[in-house]
């Protein structure tokens, strides 16, 4: 039937041997802007239609910033247990690999050492493919590891944050790596060793009253999504309606609660003059 059947210049073929378009070869901004996926990457995951900064996660990070794309990964086999015994429909470890298949990620921070222009330079990537980039005691542990490996060999820190907070498997344990990381920034601030802090898109709970807003520089993304509860759960706590967009970075920024905002084109040469000013190179 021709319901069925496309025909033109002596061609039918039936639907069922029409082949999709293969998947990934496109990208939809929140704006409905299309790029070709190729052309993303090659711009560094930024939309040349419209700016918006794709959420990439710590190897695009990696390739982005270290020369040569050449690093040291640290504690790469770090990862989660289950101290609590936390099961609700299902148990913890089976969620940690379930989201390390998925992934293909051992945690939700990866960490490494390598240089940029040639300065030396620790930095810990936050993934929010890993369980939303939950902070549990193997992260906390893992940034706090690279910092100090960057106090012994005398490098900075930068910490990429992408996370929905802590870590709900964990309970307190979570809670208890702000203050563990905060220790480790200040042996780092005692070494007189810059951190400069980059929130990208999410940026939220235990993360955000963290250390994510104690860099000697506090840089954002464009349009990144910052704060500590969602919109909803502070309007009904508060009972009051909130500005438009108050959560953005450049609301943030307007208000002072970071230092600038960068697009990721200029990232490496933006971290490279912070750092060579900072460390008087």
């Amino acid at each position: 039937m021709g319901w069925f059947t496309r025909r033109k210049k002596n061609i039918t073929t039936l639907t069922e041997d029409k082949k999709d378009s293969p998947k990934g070869l496109w990208h939809k901004t929140p704006t409905g802007k299309i790029i070709e996926s190729e052309e993303l990457k090659e711009n560094l995951f930024v939309s040349t239609e419209d700016d918006y900064h794709v959420r990439i996660g710590s190897q695009e990070y990696f390739d982005i910033l270290f020369d040569d794309q050449n690093y040291l990964e640290l504690n790469p086999q770090l990862t989660s247990k289950d101290p609590l015994s936390f099961r609700d429909t299902k148990g913890y470890l089976e969620r940690i690999k379930e989201a390390q298949e998925s992934s293909g990620l051992n945690e939700a921070v990866r960490t490494a050492t390598g240089s940029i222009y040639g300065l030396g330079i620790t930095v810990c990537a936050m993934d929010f493919a890993f369980i939303g980039g939950s902070m549990g005691s193997a992260v906390g542990e893992k940034i706090s590891r690279a910092i100090s490996h960057a106090i012994t060999h005398k490098q900075p820190v930068l910490i990429i944050s992408k996370s929905g907070g802590a870590r709900m498997m964990e309970a307190g344990l979570s809670l208890m790596q702000m203050a563990k990381v905060q220790a480790k920034l200040a042996q780092l601030s005692s070494a007189k060793l810059p951190y400069i802090s980059l929130l990208t898109d999410p940026t939220f709970g235990g993360i955000t009253a963290s250390f994510a807003m104690v860099g000697d520089l506090i840089i954002a993304e464009p349009g990144a999504l910052i704060g500590f509860a969602g919109q909803r759960v502070i309007k009904d706590t508060i009972g009051k309606d909130l500005p438009e967009g108050f959560q953005t970075a450049e609301f943030l920024l307007e208000k002072g609660f970071i230092d600038f905002i960068c697009h990721r084109k200029d990232l490496k040469e933006t971290l490279h003059k912070a750092l060579s000013m900072l460390m008087k190179v």
